[in-house]
């Protein structure tokens, strides 16, 4: 029973999680964004003390129950395992731990967030690691499955769906994301859960914590029989049979053990101290009314997971004016310097505390947010304005984000905070280019921090050009993405390292 609770806790968890990533509208995340803040690392980040202490003594009475149930790169591995398992069973068996392997990939991890190497740190990241694969390789999938009803549907006269963009956010990232689903797929598919007992830094932390844990697996000497069943479908190969053993640091609670024991000989219970000797501490089981274990095969509510990769050419989109001209594509202008939303407080809270997940580019409407390609601050999200700008009434990605990088923001807030200010380039600006009216940053900024002036002031009627008043411009990108001018905008927004409030 206890083996069936948690599959079925993990599989409605993992499924969540999944959506959340999935979801473009942001809908999800009114509901079940919770799930994304219980994150171990993201909770520590944002400094969330409730949810850090909720999960070790979660994890000090069940054991790495974390991993096993609310983790969703753990859940991933044990699907892909479990499909492994339908080819090969009892396949598995018991291996000593390298503690100088996930020790030091620990240490690693913690010197690099302490020094702000971010880029480094968040590779081996479990929750962000399964973010960036869903948002790299299954989001476009799920997008263009959303067309196709999308085209279905205004076919029937519906408008139950409304098209959506695909295209390629950042090449690093999609490779990334690629190379790290080959790697869990490959260890998960061969060893079950190699990557969490060597690797992953948040196993090691909560493996230390679950080696004291109350409640854990524990092997009745007088009832086993020395067959190994239990070490060879222990997919964290923590089961030592011959020294009727358990590394608690590596078990993550998933009782697949006690389910394939045909003796009764492994109970999940309370420890009980017995006896000390030389410095260690045996154990004894209390007094329990055992149940028979199931022997049949493990049954999934619902278990599909299957993650496609995706094209690396950009979708198709729309290229004429009217019919009648082609439309260049935008450049990315060479910014003074970064810009981050509204909510992330500064250049450096920001990339301290990002976990580079992607759940907050995933939820952004007008896709302004997309991952960085810069070697220091690299998958971690950046703001630019080719293909939209960042409206003052939306705080979506304030609202999703899980590791305190962009705090929760109203959109009072918002449009008084400066998140950086634009720019004019007068070698691009359309009536001194081609000498025809334009004005469109004007008309369109938000918050009327451009005017159109004369460019002669001797001459009323010469082609007007705008100004910007600093003091009023939020650094939204109306301005810069509603230019017409080609490839480069005429008027840009550079960030600001400290956000202002005006």
């Amino acid at each position: 029973m206890l083996r069936i609770i948690r599959i079925t806790t993990a599989i409605v968890c993992f499924v969540i999680i999944t959506l959340l990533f999935l979801d473009f509208t942001g809908t999800l995340h009114t509901w079940f964004g919770w799930l994304t803040k219980i994150q171990f690392l993201p909770a520590i980040l944002a400094l969330n003390v409730g949810v850090v202490l909720f999960l070790v003594i979660l994890t000090f009475m069940f054991g790495r129950v974390y991993c096993s149930v609310i983790c969703p790169l753990g859940v991933f591995q044990d699907i892909i395992s479990w499909f492994s398992g339908k080819r090969k069973k009892n396949r598995f068996r018991y291996s000593p731990v390298k503690k100088w392997l996930r020790y030091g990939v620990l240490a690693v991890f913690v010197v690099a967030m302490i020094a702000g190497w971010n880029a480094i740190a968040i590779l081996v990241a479990p929750y962000s690691a399964y973010g960036r694969m869903v948002s790299s390789l299954l989001a476009p999938v799920w997008q263009w499955g959303n067309n196709l009803l999308a085209y279905l549907a205004e076919r029937a006269d519906s408008y139950a769906f409304y098209e959506v963009d695909v295209w390629m956010k950042s090449l690093s990232i999609l490779m990334v994301a690629a190379v790290t689903f080959i790697v869990l797929f490959t260890l998960a598919w061969r060893n079950g859960r190699t990557y969490c007992n060597t690797i992953c830094p948040v196993g090691t932390i909560l493996g230390f914590i679950s080696r004291y844990s109350v409640f854990k697996p524990i092997i009745d000497t007088t009832k086993c029989n020395n067959c190994g069943l239990c070490a060879r479908n222990c997919k964290a190969s923590c089961i030592n049979p011959k020294a009727h053993e358990i590394d608690y640091s590596r078990c993550v609670a998933c009782m697949d053990c006690i389910g394939k024991c045909k003796h009764g000989a492994i109970q999940y219970t309370r420890r009980v101290p017995k006896t000390v000797k030389d410095g260690s501490v045996s154990l004894e089981t209390s007094q329990v009314n055992p149940t028979s274990a199931s022997n049949s095969r493990r049954s999934f509510l619902s278990s599909s997971a299957i993650f496609a990769t995706t094209a690396i050419l950009k979708a198709q989109e729309k290229k004429v004016d009217g019919g009648l001209a082609a439309i260049e594509d935008k450049k990315i202008p060479n910014r003074e310097n970064k810009i981050f939303p509204a909510g992330a407080l500064s250049a450096r809270n920001f990339t301290q505390h990002c976990t580079a997940c992607q759940l907050c580019v995933s939820v952004c409407p007008t896709q302004v947010l997309r991952p960085s390609g810069n070697l220091m601050t690299l998958m971690q999200p950046e703001m630019s304005y080719e293909r939209g700008y960042c409206r003052p009434e939306c705080t979506k990605c304030a609202d999703v984000c899980p590791a305190g990088a962009i705090h929760p923001i109203t959109t009072a807030d918002k449009s008084a905070t400066q998140i950086g200010h634009a720019v004019w380039v007068k070698e691009n600006c359309v009536p001194l280019t081609d000498g025809k009216e334009c004005g469109n940053c004007a008309r369109h900024c938000p918050t009327h921090a451009i005017q159109m002036v004369p460019s002669n002031p001797d001459i009323s009627d010469s082609p007007k050009i705008p100004i910007v008043n600093v003091e009023r411009c939020i650094g939204c990108g109306a301005c810069e993405n509603l230019c017409p001018s080609r490839p480069f905008s005429a008027i840009y927004v550079s960030g600001h390292l400290m956000h202002r409030v005006i």
